[in-house]
């Protein structure tokens, strides 16, 4: 696994620094992992998403604030089948804001900062399910070019109630996104987390293919989680306003 992690790495790294920067107007593609409104933009997201035992339904807004910056937040709610794992999660209240544009640098990277909040929700729909609040930090980087995006995510996350000595992860998540002609596009991406309790390691890829329809889109995903062995799939609405 470690092999597979720095050839991905190296991968990336090679791909982000030989091609042609991309020039269209990405204004609308909010299925792009380098996806931000600009000021004033307010995006919704509507999703259901089926795991081996349940149902999850999840809604998240975020609104422009400025151009550089947005803010928005998330929650879900859980239906397990088997297990008496009901309820709504955290609520995730966070901010991104783009320290980097493709214009401000030699190599066309584009770079944003991430923060946020996890805090509430009923105990038995938390991840980890022990967390009453977590807090996390995170950068996001890649390069648009004529008909694909590369980009990746790293983002540390801590916890401290309930856990006497508190726990903390970091995530590492490499996406690639192609934008097969004006309707359509097909994406991927591998996660791969590491925690300091070992329990909630998880290595994941997963697979989207997305439907565009002027400022709304229609996508669709399945991710395979290697640790837990477990498959969930899900559609999802994009919708600008």
């Amino acid at each position: 696994m470690m092999k597979m992690r720095k050839i991905l790495s190296l991968c990336i790294l090679s791909v982000l620094c030989g091609a042609p920067a991309y020039s269209l107007d990405l204004s609308q593609d909010t299925s792009d992992p380098l996806f931000l409104q600009a000021r004033g933009g307010l995006l919704s997201k509507t999703g259901l998403d089926y795991f081996e035992t349940g149902l999850r339904v999840g809604q998240s807004l975020s609104y422009g604030l400025a151009d550089k910056f947005v803010i928005g937040g998330s929650v879900h709610y859980q239906r397990d089948f088997e297990r008496s794992e009901n309820g709504f999660s955290s609520i995730d209240l966070g901010g991104v804001y783009r320290i980097g544009t493709a214009a401000e640098n030699a190599q066309h990277i584009i770079y944003d900062f991430l923060i946020g909040l996890k805090f509430g929700g009923s105990h038995r729909v938390r991840t980890p399910d022990y967390a009453d609040s977590a807090y996390y930090v995170g950068l996001r980087f890649g390069r648009q070019y004529e008909g694909v995006t590369f980009a990746g995510t790293i983002k540390s996350t801590w916890i401290f109630d309930d856990v006497p000595l508190g726990m903390a992860f970091i995530d590492f998540v490499p996406e690639f996104y192609f934008r097969v002609n004006n309707n359509w596009r097909v994406g991927g991406n591998v996660a791969l987390r590491k925690a300091t309790n070992s329990y909630y390691n998880e290595e994941s890829i997963g697979l989207n293919i997305v439907r565009e329809y002027g400022r709304t889109q229609y996508a669709g995903h399945i991710d395979y989680a290697f640790e837990a062995e477990d498959i969930s799939a899900g559609v999802s609405v994009n919708i600008l306003f």
